[in-house]
């Protein structure tokens, strides 16, 4: 393949976006958010600012954008659901964490509230309900903060010291974005059914 310099890249960059600001083919813009969306979903925000970043004219992106959530391609309720439900399963963030990432995404203020509404709304099982406070009792956000420690299991347990360790898990779930009520309780809570199995000899939570 042909090498380019810096500056020849730079020249055909120029020109691109030199021919995108002449666009008048309102399919042309419509293609090229529908690439954009290739790889993953995105926010309506985020295609609207990657269309203008393009140079294309402002009439022909708003008019691809309109037509792609006519289709369904573009969802901004089902792409924060869906952000939501990723981070809960792989990466668990408090509700303000999440509500800050959204508002970045583009995400208006009542989708973004409609979404979390619905979070309460399902409730997860996690090995830490003890006594009265089972999994649905506890908020989405406490069940996002368990499922982050268990994540964590490992680093933890190597942390002999009771105090230490509930202070590593405070800090782990503050640096998460959950609240600091949040952060106490649950911390509390799960080094406290880890240190009771440890002390009786059972199966670790962490392990």
């Amino acid at each position: 393949m042909p090498r380019y310099t810096s500056a020849e890249r730079l020249q055909a960059r120029k020109a691109r976006l030199e021919r995108h600001a002449a666009e008048d083919d309102a399919g042309v813009v419509l293609k090229a958010a529908a690439r954009y969306l290739e790889l993953r979903s995105r926010s309506v925000d985020e295609v609207r600012r990657h269309l203008r970043a393009a140079r294309f004219p402002e009439s022909l992106f708003e008019q691809a954008i309109a037509r792609l959530v006519e289709l369904g391609l573009l969802d901004d309720r089902a792409y924060a659901q869906a952000w939501v439900e990723s981070r809960d399963r792989t990466r668990p963030r408090g509700s303000g964490a999440l509500r800050r990432e959204l508002v970045l995404k583009g995400i208006d203020r009542e989708t973004i509230e409609g979404v979390l509404g619905g979070r309460r709304d399902t409730p997860e099982a996690t090995e830490f309900g003890t006594g009265d406070v089972g999994p649905e009792a506890r908020s989405p956000d406490e069940r996002a903060a368990e499922r982050l420690l268990q994540k964590s299991r490992s680093a933890l347990s190597r942390v002999a010291d009771l105090r230490t360790r509930r202070q590593r898990a405070y800090a782990l779930l503050a640096r998460n974005g959950f609240d600091p009520e949040v952060c106490r309780d649950v911390s509390a809570r799960v080094t406290a059914v880890q240190t009771d199995a440890e002390d009786s000899g059972g199966q670790q939570p962490f392990e």
